[in-house]
C-alpha cells in the first residue's frame, strides 16, 4: 500500500532554489533511502512533508488521500515524526521532558504526571538498551547520547511516517546496530521510514529502494538489490568519480625530515593520560578510536580550548605555552570542530563575515575596511571550495550542511596554518564534497601544511592518512604505519586496554 507520496513540490529560500518539482513515495513498512549530494534537496523536502517548511508547489498524499501540511502540528496528526541531522533537544532540560515536551502527560488535577513520563520514557530507553537514567539532562550527555535521544522521541509519537536525516552520524557501530534494530522492528508494524545517509554502506544494509535527487529535483529510484554503489554515485553527481581517496603519498623517509608538532606526556581531564606522538611537515597523521576515546579531547587542549593538567607541547621543536585559541592561532594551528553548527558557525551572519572571521586585521585597520581585500579573499574561498552560495551576503542558515562545512573548512584555510586539526570534516557530507575535500587536504599537504584527521569512517582514515594514532580510553594504543594499514588492526587497538 502507498503510504505516502509527495509530487511536484518546489521551495524558493532567497537566492537558492531549494527544490524544483521533487517527487518521491513510500510503501507502507518500507525504508525508502534519500540519497544526494549537499543541497540536493533531501533535507528540505523532508522538512516539507514534516511540517518544518511549507512547499511553494506541490501536493502531498497520505494513504492516498491528499492532506494539507503547514505546521509540525499538521504533520504530527498525518503521522509523520522527523529525526533531525542537527540536535534539536533543551540542553537543561531532562531526558524523559524533552521526550514529552508539548504533549505533557497530566494527572486529574491538570499538574505534569512526571512519574508516568519517567517510566514511560524509561520502556523507551530500554528498548534501545540504553543504559540511562530518565532524569538526566540532555547537556550531561554526549553528540551521540543525544543522537540517541532524537530517536527514541521521533519514535515515542507513534508514527507511521518516520524521517531520519542523517541519523548515525554520530553513533558508534554498536549504537547503529540497536538503531537498525529498532528500524526492522518498526518495519513489522508497517511503519514506513524515510532514511538520509550519505554512507552508502548503510542504505545497502536497511533500505528496500533508494531515491537519488540532484539539484533539487528526483533523478530516479532503484531497488537497493539491484543496484552498486557506481550506479548511485553517477546518479547522485551527474559524473563518474575516480580515486575516491585523494592522496598522493611519498616514502616516510621523505616526510619525516621536518617535526612541526610533538606532544610529551601530556594528561587532561577527564580521562587523557599520558599522551605521546609526534606531527611532521605535509603529513596527515590519522586518529582513530571509537566515540569516547578521547580523540576530540586531545585536540581541544592542543588548540587552547581546555586546559591540560601536564605535559609539554612542542612546535618546530620548541616548548610552547597553549592556554587560549589566541595562543594556539599564534603558533599557525587551526581546528575545524565536530560540531559545526555550535563551535564553528555564526549562522544568523553572512557567508562572507563567516569566512573572514579569523583574519579580520589582513583588511581592517583602524576603523577602516579595505573592502577589495576583503572581497578577494571571500571570493577566492568560495571558488576553492566550490561552495554553493547565491553570493558572499547570503545567510550561512540556509545554507546545506555540507556547505556550511565548508565554510568552516574556508575560515581556517583563510589563516594559513600549518598544522590543520580536522574532527570528523566530512560528517553528513557527500561523496562528491567528500572527494573534494580530500583533494584540497591533499593539495594542502602537498604545500607543507601538516593535518591531523580525526576519522570515525575507518575506510576514510585509512585512505588518507600517512600513519594513524588509535586511541581507547584515553590512552594512545598504538601508532600505524602506512604499510601495516588493516581495518582489523585499528579495531583491536581501538578496543584494547
Amino acid at each position: 500500500m502507498n503510504r505516502l507520496k509527495a509530487i511536484n513540490i518546489c521551495k524558493k529560500f532567497p537566492g537558492v532554489v531549494a527544490l524544483d518539482n521533487a517527487s518521491l513515495e513510500v510503501e507502507s513498512g518500507e525504508v525508502l533511502a534519500l540519497l544526494g549530494e549537499n543541497g540536493a534537496g533531501k533535507s528540505t523536502i523532508s522538512k516539507i512533508i514534516s511540517g518544518v517548511y511549507t512547499a511553494d508547489s506541490g501536493d502531498i498524499f497520505i494513504d492516498n488521500n491528499k492532506v494539507q501540511i503547514s505546521s509540525v502540528v499538521d504533520a504530527e496528526k498525518n503521522g509523520i515524526s522527523i529525526i533531525h541531522q542537527e540536535i534539536m533537544l533543551i540542553p537543561e532540560m531532562k531526558i524523559f521532558e524533552n521526550i514529552f515536551l508539548g504533549r505533557e502527560i497530566k494527572k486529574k488535577n491538570g499538574l505534569a504526571n512526571d512519574k508516568e513520563m519517567i517510566n514511560k520514557t524509561k520502556n523507551f530507553l530500554e528498548k534501545f538498551e540504553f543504559d540511562i537514567s530518565p532524569n538526566t539532562k540532555i547537556s550531561k550527555l554526549s553528540i551521540a547520547q543525544q543522537q540517541m535521544i532524537e530517536i527514541i522521541k521521533a519514535v515515542s509519537f507513534n508514527s507511521n511516517i518516520i524521517f531520519m536525516d542523517e541519523p548515525t552520524s554520530s553513533l558508534t557501530d554498536k549504537e547503529v546496530e540497536y538503531l537498525f534494530k529498532i528500524i526492522m522492528d518498526l518495519k513489522e508494524q508497517n511503519v514506513s521510514i524515510i532514511y538520509i545517509s550519505h554512507k552508502l554502506e548503510e542504505l545497502f544494509a536497511i533500505s528496500d529502494r533508494i531515491t537519488v535527487m540532484r539539484d533539487g529535483g528526483t533523478v530516479g529510484t532503484v531497488n537497493t538489490l539491484e543496484t552498486n554503489k557506481d550506479e548511485l554515485i553517477s546518479m547522485m553527481v551527474g559524473r563518474t568519480l575516480v580515486n575516491y581517496y585523494k592522496r598522493t603519498f611519498n616514502d616516510s623517509e621523505s616526510i619525516r625530515k621536518e617535526k612541526v608538532l610533538e606532544v610529551r606526556n601530556l594528561c587532561g581531564k577527564p580521562y587523557l593520560k599520558d599522551i605521546n606522538f609526534s606531527l611532521y611537515k605535509g603529513e596527515i597523521l590519522g586518529f582513530a578510536g571509537l566515540v569516547g576515546a578521547g580523540r576530540s579531547e586531545l585536540m581541544k587542549i592542543i588548540f587552547g580550548i581546555d586546559k591540560k593538567e601536564k605535559g609539554e607541547i612542542y612546535i618546530d621543536d620548541n616548548l610552547v605555552s597553549i592556554n587560549t585559541v589566541d595562543d594556539a592561532i599564534k603558533y599557525r594551528i587551526a581546528l575545524l570542530p565536530e560540531n559545526r553548527k555550535e563551535e564553528g558557525l555564526i549562522l544568523e551572519n553572512k557567508v562572507g563575515y563567516n569566512i573572514t572571521l579569523c583574519i579580520l586585521n589582513e583588511f581592517i585597520k583602524f576603523i577602516k575596511v579595505n573592502k577589495i581585500k576583503e572581497n578577494s579573499i571571500i571570493s577566492k574561498y568560495i571558488s576553492r571550495l566550490s561552495i554553493k552560495t547565491s553570493s558572499s551576503e547570503q545567510s550561512v542558515k540556509y545554507l546545506s550542511g555540507g556547505n556550511q562545512q565548508k565554510i568552516v573548512f574556508a575560515k581556517w584555510l583563510a589563516t594559513s596554518p600549518k598544522v590543520l586539526i580536522l574532527d570528523e570534516p566530512t560528517r553528513g557530507i557527500d561523496v562528491g564534497a567528500k572527494s573534494e575535500i580530500y583533494e584540497i587536504m591533499d593539495q594542502l599537504v602537498s604545500n607543507g601544511v601538516s593535518i591531523i584527521l580525526i576519522s570515525s569512517e575507518l575506510p576514510e582514515v585509512i585512505g588518507m592518512s600517512d600513519r594513524i594514532a588509535v586511541m581507547h580510553d584515553g590512552v594512545i594504543t598504538g601508532i600505524i604505519e602506512r604499510n601495516e594499514f588493516s581495518q582489523e588492526k585499528i579495531m583491536h587497538l581501538a578496543t584494547s586496554e
